[in-house]
This record gives C-alpha cells, sequence and structure tokens, in this order.
C-alpha cells in the first residue's frame, strides 16, 4: 500500500477526504441480543488480554487528536457502559488538547445511573439504541425485557445536560415499519432528536437481505402520514444523517440512508475497534494493527504514520450494491458504530 504523501497532522485518503470523527470501540461485549446484530446465545467474545487497556485506549485517542486532527471522539461498542474504567476513560479524552467534543452511543441500559458521572467528567452527549416503543416488540427484538430502563436511561441523560439526546432507530420489515411516526412522536414529546437508520450488513448471522430492508423512501413515507416534512436547509457537511424539519420546524428528525442513499463521498470518519486495529470504513474487510505496534514499543510519531497509512488505503464507497460485495467478517457488535 502506499503511503499518503505529505499529510502530517491529518488522516486524508487518497480521495481528499479528511477524518476528523473516531469511532472508538470500548468492548465487543453487549446485555442485549437484538436479533439483527447477534444470536441469542451471543458471540465468542475477545478475551482480555486482546482489548485495549484504558491507558491504551487514552493513548491512542491522544495520537489522534494531537497528531492527527481528529475532532470528534464518539465511544462506542458493543456496550461502552458495561466497560469499568469508561468513567475515567471519558474524563482523560475530555482533557485532551484541543479538547475533541466527546459523545457515546448506548442502549441506554444502566444510563440513568451513570449520566451524571460522565457528565461531570466531560461526555457531550449521547445517542441512544431504540427500535420499539411496544414492551412485547422489545423483549423480542432484544430478547430481553429492558424497555423500561432504556426509557429511564434516555431521561437520565436528558436530566444530567448530556444533549441534545438522540434516539437511533432501526425499522424492520414485519416487526417494526409502522412505529416511525409514534417513536418521533415519543422524541418530540420528550426533546430528544431521532434518527431512523436503515439496516445494514453487519448482523453476525449474516442473514441481512436487502429486499427486507425498510428503505428511507419508505420511512420518509410513513412519517409523512403523520408530520409535515421539509427540508432542512442548514448544510448537512459530513453527518450520516439527512434531515428534514418537522411541521415548519425547528424540530428534526433524521434519516440514515447507508444503503439506499450513500454518503461515502463525504465521510469524515475512522474507527478503533476495541482490540486496537483501525478501520476506514465500517464495511472494511481488512484492517490495520496498532495494538501491535503500540505494545512492541511504537512511540507517537509512528503510531500516527500507521494511521496515516491505513486511511490512505480507505476505498471510493462501501460497494454493498456491487456484485462482488462481501460482508466484514466481523459484525457491528465487534467493529464499533
Amino acid at each position: 500500500m502506499s503511503v499518503a504523501p505529505g499529510t502530517d497532522g491529518v488522516l486524508v485518503d487518497r480521495y481528499g477526504r479528511v477524518a476528523r470523527d473516531l469511532r472508538v470501540s470500548l468492548t465487543d461485549k453487549c446485555n442485549l441480543r437484538c436479533t439483527y446484530c447477534m444470536p441469542a446465545e451471543g458471540l465468542p467474545w475477545l478475551a482480555g488480554p486482546q482489548l485495549l487497556t484504558d491507558e491504551e485506549i487514552v493513548r491512542l485517542v491522544r495520537v489522534a487528536v494531537e497528531r492527527l486532527g481528529v475532532t470528534e471522539v464518539r465511544f462506542t461498542g458493543g456496550e461502552p457502559l458495561i466497560r469499568q474504567g469508561l468513567v475515567g476513560i471519558v474524563s482523560a479524552v475530555a482533557a485532551l488538547q484541543p479538547r475533541p467534543r466527546v459523545s457515546l452511543t448506548t442502549n441506554g441500559i444502566g444510563l440513568d445511573r451513570l449520566a451524571p458521572a460522565l457528565s461531570a467528567a466531560g461526555l457531550d452527549r449521547v445517542n441512544v439504541s431504540l427500535d420499539t416503543l411496544d414492551p412485547g416488540r422489545f423483549e423480542r427484538l432484544t430478547r430481553r425485557p429492558r424497555l423500561d430502563a432504556v426509557l429511564a436511561g434516555l431521561a437520565g441523560a436528558k436530566a444530567a445536560g448530556l444533549s441534545p439526546v438522540k434516539i437511533n432507530s432501526v425499522l424492520m420489515r414485519g416487526v417494526n415499519e409502522d412505529e416511525a411516526p409514534a417513536l418521533l412522536r415519543f422524541a418530540l414529546d420528550h426533546d430528544y432528536q431521532l434518527r431512523i437508520i436503515e439496516q445494514m450488513p453487519l448482523d453476525a448471522q449474516h442473514g441481512w437481505d436487502r429486499s427486507t430492508m425498510v428503505t428511507a423512501e419508505e420511512i420518509l413515507t410513513s412519517l409523512r402520514t403523520a408530520f409535515d416534512l421539509s427540508p432542512d436547509p442548514a448544510e448537512r457537511g459530513a453527518a450520516p444523517a439527512e434531515t428534514w424539519l418537522v411541521d415548519g420546524g425547528p424540530a428534526r428528525v433524521g434519516v440514515i440512508a447507508s444503503v439506499t442513499r450513500p454518503f461515502c463521498g463525504d465521510c469524515d470518519r475512522t474507527r478503533l475497534t476495541a482490540d486496537g486495529q483501525v478501520r476506514a470504513c465500517l464495511f472494511a474487510t481488512e484492517e490495520s494493527d496498532l495494538r501491535a505496534a503500540l505494545r512492541g514499543g511504537a512511540d507517537d510519531d509512528e503510531l500516527a504514520r500507521r494511521w496515516r497509512t491505513a486511511m490512505w488505503g480507505k476505498r471510493a464507497g462501501h460497494g454493498i450494491d456491487d456484485p462482488t460485495f462481501l460482508q466484514p467478517t466481523r459484525p457491528m457488535s465487534a467493529i464499533g458504530g
């Protein structure tokens, strides 16, 4: 692989995209078993020595912020709230200079208890996954009766000032495709921001089927049965969500159409897995090992060089519509969102 020429200080690829947004997976484990993510029995989890330590995570994030121009850091999983050192990691990252914006994607279970400490540590905001408001559906989808815990987590995040609180929802045909209007009404009533996401081919079972996916166009059609949607005049930039004003605004709803309306040309993300692998794309089939370099004694300059080289090889797009597309071996729970 060729090395990026003259790119000190930024994570640029050969197409001129610059990665400013770092997604960091803190664990591959999760306390739910969502049907579109993993089997009921769970997965073979990473062994303890394979995982980055708290100190190693902070060091790699520091390299990204101080040497590679990263300005946004989002912690993901698996489920990041089950990482014991989470509050300390957030505090250390929020103390970096220049200070990145720090966010978290979570299923919300336990967030009501942790939100005050996370806010005090420097967490700026959260995204909470919530696919249904029906307790029975929630249990069938997640294989756990924990809807009340998720709703408490949302309320706790708002009370702790982790705003805007965003809800991430995945709609599935024959499961919860009818809930888009109800989810948006719930978000509006509680001053949350809803993002509905097309289901992506990142399940551990490799059972994703485009023909059963609820598309962005179908999501918008469903929402328009109850709300007036108009294009958001605000500049989208590199944001994954395309947003619409709801009933004239100022409230907005977003749709993340990774499959039918890919936004690869504006992607500004780089990813670090819980075991220290750099992924240039969510759908990449290759990774670059920073853990081995870090534990082998590499200094920060060398780590930054390896990271830049990994990003220089980023592909133009995810290629889901290409007949040669191969789903990543790792499922979403191991990659980090």
